[in-house]
């Protein structure tokens, strides 16, 4: 009995022994914010733009969230008005955990309040997430704060920049895709003179254009002249792209091209609709821009013109013998982790999880293509949405707002295409990244450019665009540059140099 009576009050001190451990390690938990439990749903906010009419139904939200143990509120945000309502909840301490950028331009104009900090340095832990440590460096380094990661970025190809031209026409005259400029102006001549569609009128030009130095045809043949993406290095310090040569040779090309009526007159006030109707109409036969957009000139060309035959192309050689096409940073947003919603280390790493969750090839295609047989259907292996686009556009094509890296790095299908202009220009924005031209001032800082920097490139863009209409000569166009230094650009030079001085 004795014995019975000893083990019973060992059995019964050990007892409590244990519960009084759980006890005070339950109340250590309780006590500490950042400790989270497996098991426990994680309820937090993103904020991100919304490219369609209306917010998105549950279905893929509600997979997300049950793939993913979370509880997500969406602040839907029109793109029109998303900066916004981005600096009015920054400026009322309304942020969201999860906030996204927009865009290169907004992300720049954050970046006191990230040198405040105010907004979580997330580099350090990536390497602890299998998905997030396959982001592309040479994008994350694009995305840097003074040699710091503060944010995961949603890829983008660093170049789409080509030729989409009217290969009908070309085979009619005995033309193939120019290789060189002089090439590419001789297209640009017989789609004007020799009456590339055979109908014995006089009613085609060759290079459609708008009021677009950038995403128009400009920038592009600029980068086949050798002209440096929007700065470059000259004579030791980084200037401008229009104060080099090269620059000025696209004008002469331009200007030669508007003389000789093969580019429509009034390019410089031509909207995007009205530059893409004068190809999908046949009076244009060549497009310089983004070579994605052969599908959709293709599908409202072949609704006129059922014979219609477009090509894509890229490689056109300068004067130097050489192929290149400017770049753009690598990714179209960013997502940024606030430190006045986001509190603990253990919280910011759950977020971090969330989205490397997001990275995985299931969840990156259910974000971006929706359910497989409802949203889209898998061929050749490819992705090939479904043809109910009111569907598409409802149900999936708002999460693509929140994708993270790339088909390369999460894995995702990448679309199949049954037109073969449209693959091949695929594979094509592939190529271009053995030919980049890159801004050197993309990490860059120059507090005169985020002030006055659009008022300033407005003086250059104005007279390039009067250099090519004869309305100005060179004398004219230095005089336009000397202008642009007076009024703050010099400013700009010497601050974006004393930036790269610190980094290097």
């Amino acid at each position: 009995m004795n014995k019975i009576r000893f083990l019973f009050t060992s059995f019964f001190l050990i007892l409590i022994f244990v519960l009084a451990a759980c006890n005070n390690e339950n109340a250590s938990s309780e006590g500490n914010s950042d400790d989270f439990a497996e098991d426990e749903v994680y309820s937090f906010s993103i904020m991100a733009n919304l490219h369609t009419p209306e917010v998105p139904g549950d279905v893929i939200l509600d997979i997300l969230e049950e793939k993913t143990n979370t509880d997500i509120e969406f602040q839907w945000v029109p793109d029109n008005n998303y900066e916004d309502r981005l600096n009015t909840a920054f400026a009322t301490n309304t942020l969201p955990e999860a906030v996204f950028m927009k865009n290169q331009s907004t992300f720049m104009q954050f970046k006191d309040a990230i040198r405040d900090d105010q907004f979580w340095e997330i580099g350090p832990y990536l390497e602890e997430f299998e998905n997030l440590s396959n982001l592309k460096e040479e994008v994350l380094e694009n995305t840097k704060v003074d040699g710091k990661i503060y944010s995961l970025y949603q890829g983008r190809p660093l170049s789409r920049q080509g030729i989409i031209y009217r290969k009908d026409w070309a085979d009619n005259l005995g033309l193939s895709a120019p290789t060189t400029t002089d090439e590419f102006m001789e297209m640009a001549r017989a789609f004007t003179e020799e009456d590339p569609d055979g109908n014995g009128k006089d009613d085609t030009f060759g290079l459609t254009d708008r009021s677009d130095l950038v995403y128009g045809a400009f920038k592009t043949v600029a980068s086949w002249f050798g002209t440096p993406n929007n700065w470059g290095e000259k004579d030791g310090e980084l200037v401008p792209e229009f104060m080099f040569p090269e620059y000025k040779q696209t004008m002469d090309f331009f200007k030669e091209m508007h003389e000789s009526g093969y580019i429509n007159k009034d390019f410089p006030v031509t909207s995007k609709v009205d530059q893409q109707e004068f190809i999908k109409n046949g009076s244009s036969g060549i497009y310089v821009g983004s070579m994605g957009d052969v599908v959709t000139l293709y599908n409202d060309a072949a609704a006129i013109n059922p014979d219609v035959v477009y090509d894509v192309h890229n490689q056109v050689q300068g004067p130097n013998g050489e192929y290149n096409t400017w770049a753009i940073p690598g990714y179209g947003n960013l997502v940024m982790f606030p430190k006045s919603t986001v509190e603990s280390e253990a919280e910011l790493k759950r977020l971090l999880g969330f989205f490397d969750a997001l990275m995985d090839p299931e969840l990156a295609n259910t974000i971006y293509w929706g359910v497989e047989d409802e949203h889209y259907s898998v061929k050749e292996g490819g992705a090939v949405p479904t043809e109910d686009q009111a569907l598409y556009d409802r149900e999936v094509k708002p999460y693509q707002a929140i994708e993270i890296g790339e088909a390369e790095t999460n894995g995702r299908y990448e679309g199949f295409f049954e037109y073969e202009a449209k693959a091949k220009s695929e594979e094509l924005f592939k190529d271009n990244e053995n030919y980049l031209i890159h801004d050197p001032t993309i990490t860059l800082d120059s507090e005169t450019n985020i002030q006055d920097g659009a008022r300033l490139l407005q003086i250059m863009t104005d007279a390039t665009y009067q250099y090519i209409l004869g309305q100005i000569d060179e004398e004219g166009f230095d005089a336009a540059i000397e202008n642009w230094k007076s009024q703050g650009g010099e400013a700009i030079i010497k601050e974006f140099n004393a930036s790269y001085a610190e980094q290097n």
